[in-house]
């Protein structure tokens, strides 16, 4: 990166134009077989998995995040954090509507974090879900912090040492990123072939941050929620580590309070691939 790549700060806060997603009772099914959900609400396709808030707003996001960023720095992007305000499930038969922006960036001493935001409402203009990305580029320093970054969520110091409410694990198969890929609309190489990831500085093929999430979010229904998905109002994760096929990974969940629940991932190795964990339970 020796020629700096500029950031374009005119397309802050402007809003893309609005897209469309038909919701389809084989796509939810297919997300929650693709994160090994065992609900019967979400395998009969009476409900979409929380996380399948991501699946309408996938191809629609990437577009904004590009008008700020210089397209030169793709191959340094990586997932940083995912933040889900829910307002009512997602179910089969609703046509979404979409609109996303990116708000603003914050140079760090070993990159740049870019925020978007995203909304997604029905057809007739009812909220369902707001989100926030929060995209890392490696090794890129836009040289300051500008407009408005996505809300802070964090792990409480003095619950470190505290027993946790729950300590659930789960597995990860050697064919997740596979049938997740397909099912959610990710084509990332780097969760698929194992020389383009290997290529890209990392150990080999590594599972989808957002199907991790997908995991976690089972953890904290069961839970907090008293198993209904419903109940559930903010999901927010920081990604911390690639989770790799074939690993357990083991989320330790604590009650923070007033309807606030924090939690932590490990993986089997001992690294930390989900931090500052935020779940509020209605």
């Amino acid at each position: 990166m020796s020629d700096q790549p500029q950031m374009n700060k005119d397309n802050l806060g402007v809003w893309s134009d609005p897209f469309d997603f038909k919701v389809e009772r084989e796509r939810t099914i297919a997300y929650a077989e693709a994160t090994n959900d065992a609900d019967p609400r979400h395998l009969s396709g009476e409900l979409a998995p929380p996380v399948f808030a991501i699946v309408p707003v996938f191809e629609g996001m990437i577009g904004p995040l590009f008008t700020v960023v210089p397209d030169s720095l793709i191959p340094f992007v990586v997932h940083g954090e995912q933040d889900m305000v829910f307002h009512r499930p997602i179910v089969p038969g609703m046509r979404l509507v979409s609109r996303a922006k990116v708000t603003g960036y914050s140079s760090k001493s070993s990159g740049t974090t870019v925020s978007v935001k995203l909304e997604t409402r029905t057809a007739d203009g009812e909220p369902v879900n707001e989100q926030w990305m929060v995209s890392f580029f490696r090794g890129f320093q836009a040289g300051e912090t500008v407009g408005e970054l996505a809300p802070p969520h964090g792990f409480p110091a003095e619950l470190r040492s505290a027993a946790p409410l729950a300590e659930v694990t789960q597995h990860v198969d050697d064919d997740q990123t596979f049938r997740y890929s397909e099912a959610s609309g990710d084509p990332m190489p780097i969760h698929l072939d194992e020389e383009f990831a290997r290529s890209a500085g990392l150990p080999g093929i590594i599972a989808h941050g957002l199907c991790t999430m997908a995991f976690t979010s089972r953890a904290v229904v069961e839970h907090a929620a008293g198993g209904d998905p419903a109940r559930l109002r903010r999901l927010a994760v920081r990604f911390s580590k690639p989770v790799l096929p074939g690993q357990d990974i083991t989320t330790r969940l604590h009650d923070a309070g007033g309807g606030r629940y924090v939690f932590e991932t490990t993986s089997d190795t001992g690294d930390v691939v989900i931090k500052d964990g935020l779940a509020e339970i209605a």
